[in-house]
């Protein structure tokens, strides 16, 4: 059974909260490798008995060779690498497989949904679907989970627990003499058809319902299928032997490698004897540990401390079932104004003196506290008209030259604003002098339409469209938008 400690660490405080863990003996490391350890303890302690003490010196000198070129060379073993590899494979596949167990409460909520009627017959048809749903998914646990297996060793165990039917019995047995392969899916087709049939009678409305039916019996097919690939496709033997072995290795080198040996010798590994072997027997500890984890949660569906409670499940899917479709089928609480009906929404919702310190206010953004500058907004650039800006142009062989001309009252008397991130750009146009006037194809054929900017065309749209003013093109919009010429190009003047 799974083993949950989460209500004792939901809070850290002061020296933590893990130590309260530490002294618990179910689902605990203790009881996953105290035989391990012990084994371990009595081999080295062996071996260390027998160099102090049965040995002769030659003997205790050919001791003492071995076990440095033990410890040389076991340290050549990557231990780390090939196990904490192993172990992040093994725990990713251990809850991929917790996430593909199969759950009925979303088909069901459908089926008591879209599956409507309260006679008998609409009754039936949404329990046998839901039936049919759930032996779905213990034909499949029984398949790869050893406590179920022993629980529903048989058909006629799953006909006396009600999830089988004598006839429907029959049909799998007749269906297992014709295919070798496994029948588990045969209660979702029968799950399936009797959808089809409840729309021929009425009882489902439109074809979307059928479909968002189908769908959740799809899901938990693929759920089931999901869970016997991963009961077929293991983690690479190669790899777990690979693993295994580098472990078990490592430590048996380890037996002789880290022997105390006499600090007489002057051996530089070896200053001091200890007798007992403290961070030895803790690096068994954490390596033997990592490995018996990895053991552990290979396959989550067998009877292990952290396994999953698939009986559990199976109890509560079916419960579940029945209970959604048929005692609250189309059964709700009279509905009532709420406490905040006349205002809409709370402007608090109530705290306990217990938890008032963990109200906190709403979080508006990194930049709200920022001001903007005031002397930036203020500066609110206008639009000219003609009465303020002149623009004479005349045809010439040369360049195209350009010269505006302002009154003193230029920016002031129209009082259209800019948009404030629209920009004149002077040095453009410095660029031409003089009084020469252009006609409309030199015009486009020099500045080109591509020329126009989107902050420019912006500025164009906000042009007040009702004012009785002629209005004029400004220094900053290319002459080749939205302009009207006149007949005579010799006095051309732009209007927008």
């Amino acid at each position: 059974m799974t083993i949950t400690y989460t209500d004792q660490v939901a809070t850290c405080r002061g020296l933590g909260c893990f130590w309260k863990l530490l002294f618990r003996w179910k689902g605990s490391i203790y009881k996953l490798l105290w035989p391990n350890l012990i084994l371990f303890t009595i081999c080295y302690f062996s071996l260390s008995l027998t160099y102090r003490i049965i040995l002769t010196q030659s003997q205790r000198d050919l001791f003492e060779k071995i076990s440095l070129h033990c410890q040389m060379y076991a340290n050549l073993i990557p231990v780390s690498f090939v196990l904490g590899f192993y172990v992040a494979v093994v725990v990713g596949r251990w809850w991929n497989q917790y996430l593909s167990i199969p759950w009925p409460d979303s088909l069901a909520l459908y089926v008591s949904t879209l599956i409507i009627g309260q006679n008998e017959r609409s009754r039936l048809i949404r329990r046998t679907i839901m039936r049919y749903a759930n032996l779905c998914i213990l034909m499949t646990l029984t398949m790869i989970c050893p406590a179920v297996k022993k629980r529903f060793p048989t058909m006629d165990h799953l006909v006396e627990s009600g999830f089988l039917m004598p006839d429907e019995k029959a049909l799998l047995e007749s269906m297992d003499s014709k295919t070798s392969h496994p029948n588990y899916w045969m209660p979702l087709v029968w799950a399936a058809t009797i959808v089809t049939q409840a729309k021929k009678e009425g009882c489902i409305t439109n074809e979307f319902s059928i479909k968002t039916l189908i769908d959740e019996i799809d899901k938990i097919r693929s759920n089931c299928g999901s869970l016997l690939s991963y009961d077929w496709i293991s983690v690479p033997l190669v790899y777990t032997q690979v693993t295994t072995l580098a472990v078990y290795v490592y430590f048996v080198a380890s037996l002789m490698g880290n022997q105390y040996l006499d600090p007489r010798k002057g051996y530089p590994t070896h200053p001091i004897d200890l007798v007992v072997p403290i961070f030895t027997f803790l690096q068994f500890f954490f390596y033997m540990g990592w490995l018996m984890v990895a053991e552990t949660l290979v396959n989550p569906f067998g009877e292990d401390d952290d396994d999953f409670d698939v009986n559990w499940l199976i109890d509560r899917n079916l419960q579940v079932s029945y209970i959604i479709v048929d005692e609250m089928h189309q059964e709700y609480p009279k509905m009532v104004k709420d406490q905040y009906w006349n205002e809409i929404f709370p402007s608090e919702l109530p705290y306990t003196e217990e938890t008032k310190h963990l109200q906190i206010t709403p979080f508006l953004g990194s930049a709200q506290a920022i001001e903007a500058r005031t002397e930036y907004n203020d500066k609110k650039p206008t639009v000219t008209s003609l009465d303020e800006k002149m623009v004479t142009v005349q045809e010439t062989n040369d360049k195209p030259k350009i010269n505006t001309e302002f009154s003193n009252n230029a920016m002031s008397s129209l009082g259209k604003e800019y948009h404030k991130n629209v920009y004149i750009h002077d040095d453009y146009y410095n660029n031409f002098s003089g009084k020469e006037k252009i006609n409309q194809e030199q015009r486009a054929n020099y500045f080109g339409e591509s020329l126009i900017s989107l902050t420019d065309y912006s500025r164009l749209q906000r042009l007040q469209s009702t004012s009785t003013q002629t209005q004029y093109i400004s220094r900053s919009t290319p002459y080749s938008v939205a302009s009207s010429c006149s007949d005579d190009e010799s006095d051309q003047e732009y209007q927008i």
